[in-house]
């Protein structure tokens, strides 16, 4: 013990003498009138705070009732954005497919039911990137639209399928990750794999409590319940609690080591599973079997059975299932800063507009419709959907751009409405609070490593309306300084009076 605290202490100590510094200047933002001149004098203080010298940073904040430019810095240098990248995908997803646009999930079939109950022929799950199979979006319940499938097929009087239960992932290609990703983030739920054919977020949730007794093995339980996933425990129950897991890429065997306190209560951790396709299907067949419903002829992800092909004519409906609509998938992706729905958004727009759902077509057109919309194209180099790669690129004028765009379109509310709102909801409820730019603000987080980044919009006293884009790259100290400086600029924007 005495080793990790001989590591956190400096760390501990650097993130105070970086918080004192960003607040030993600190400004008081008062209601009194001043002009743009003065505002930029202050921003250049907070911006050159020494803590940052190493840093980079890139700023525009524009007026949307006057188009004046209140600040720039670095505005048309390129920046990695992290999750601001998510403006972009959301954006063009809202655009294209409008703030009321459904997914539907469909089970097809290509056989004839015997008066015996038995379906001859297989059942064929089609995908088409719906990110809303799972309990969010169904009252916490995982298998919701599973129970339903099953019902439905239960009361057209199928007890049985003579063939297959078929999951077709091929409206996506197979690329189930993103360009660039790092390998050290593939466990973690915010690195799921992507398909067009996605269920319970492509993630299973572990959940440990302590044995009995000192030394005794911990209790797991998983969410789903599932057999498509092989669980290695080797956690013992002690004085504290401290867990890993471990899936090997190919795998869907996880280990987990460590130890859970005695008197602890459930610990939940998320891990992400290998194949969403075959996860899918094996834990919709498992819901059929609870309601005794057979599959005779196992499960199958479409790519194991290159053989099999089939047309609309060739298939009948069993089931469809739409999705909320998409202004409601927009708020998780915004709010929450959810990667795989902001991937699957990505690969929608390419199929939609190009008729292949790929990583490459999606950044090809939404660079054609980007620049449509008067923003310049060679600035962006759109490799994901979510920004978890370090290999997207955007300037900060490119981003106010976007925003000023958003907010003179038909779609312009649902847009704004799926940004958090400083010191209240998502990723912005704790930032902000107890000042002016509580309510007020709303605006994209960004964060990967040595990245921070926030985009969105304010309103000043006067009630004019400024769009806003700050990232810092390379930047290696604490977190929470570059929040603050963030902070300290929105809190500056919404006290601008002229």
């Amino acid at each position: 013990m005495a080793r990790n605290r001989s590591v956190l202490i400096p760390f501990f100590l650097l993130w105070i003498a970086s918080a004192f510094l960003c607040c030993a200047y600190r400004p008081n933002f008062a209601a009194e009138k001043s002009n743009v001149s003065q505002f930029r004098k202050e921003l250049d203080a907070i911006f050159n705070d020494p803590s940052f010298a190493n840093a980079h940073w890139g700023v525009a904040i524009q007026s949307l009732k006057t188009g004046e430019f209140f600040y720039l810095r670095n505005e048309d240098k390129e920046f990695i954005p992290a999750s601001n990248m998510k403006l972009f995908t959301t954006a063009a997803a809202l655009n294209q497919l409008g703030p009321d646009y459904r997914f539907v999930t469909r089970v097809y079939t290509n056989g004839l039911l015997r008066p015996d109950g038995v379906l001859e022929g297989d059942l064929i799950v089609r995908g088409c990137g719906d990110p809303s199979l799972c309990g969010r979006f169904h009252d916490g319940r995982i298998t919701r639209v599973f129970e339903m499938w099953a019902d439905s097929l239960a009361a057209r009087g199928i007890k049985a399928v003579s063939g297959r239960l078929i999951g077709d992932d091929n409206y996506f290609d197979d690329e189930t990750l993103g360009k660039g990703w790092s390998w050290d983030d593939l466990n973690d739920y915010y690195a799921a794999q992507i398909s067009a054919l996605t269920f319970n977020d492509n993630c299973i949730d572990i959940v440990f409590k302590p044995g009995d007794s000192l030394g005794a093995p911990g209790r797991f339980r998983l969410e789903p319940n599932t057999r498509y996933v092989e669980v290695v425990n080797q956690v013992v129950t002690g004085r504290r609690t401290r867990l890993s897991f471990d899936r090997a890429p190919g795998s869907n065997r996880i280990t987990c080591r460590g130890v859970i306190d005695v008197k602890a209560g459930e610990r939940r951790d998320t891990v992400t599973i290998d194949n969403p396709t075959a996860f899918c299907i094996t834990v919709f067949n498992e819901v059929l079997q609870s309601r005794n419903i057979t599959v005779h002829g196992g499960v199958a992800d479409i790519d194991e059975i290159p053989e099999f092909t089939y047309t609309p004519l060739e298939i009948y409906t069993l089931c469809a299932t739409p999705s909320p609509p998409l202004q409601q998938i927009v708020k998780v992706v915004n709010k929450d800063s959810n990667n795989l729905y902001a991937e699957l958004l990505f690969r929608i727009n390419a199929a939609e507009l190009t008729g292949e759902g790929t990583a490459a077509n999606a950044e090809k057109a939404e660079k054609e419709l980007f620049g449509a919309m008067g923003i310049n194209p060679d600035h962006l180099s759109l490799v994901d959907g979510s920004g978890l790669s370090r290999l997207n690129l955007i300037t900060p004028r490119s981003m106010v751009e976007l925003l000023g765009y958003m907010r003179r379109q038909a779609c312009s509310d649902s847009f704004y409405q799926t940004l958090p709102i400083a010191g209240v909801d998502g990723t912005l409820k704790g930032r902000m609070r107890g000042t002016a730019a509580a309510g007020n603000v709303r605006a994209k987080t960004g964060l990967v490593s040595r990245v921070r980044s926030l985009s969105g919009y304010a309103t000043t006293l006067d009630g004019e309306e400024l769009a806003f884009s700050m990232i810092v790259n390379f930047y290696s100290g604490p977190t929470g300084s570059a929040n603050q400086i963030q902070d300290l600029v929105c809190e500056r924007m919404v006290n601008f009076k002229r």
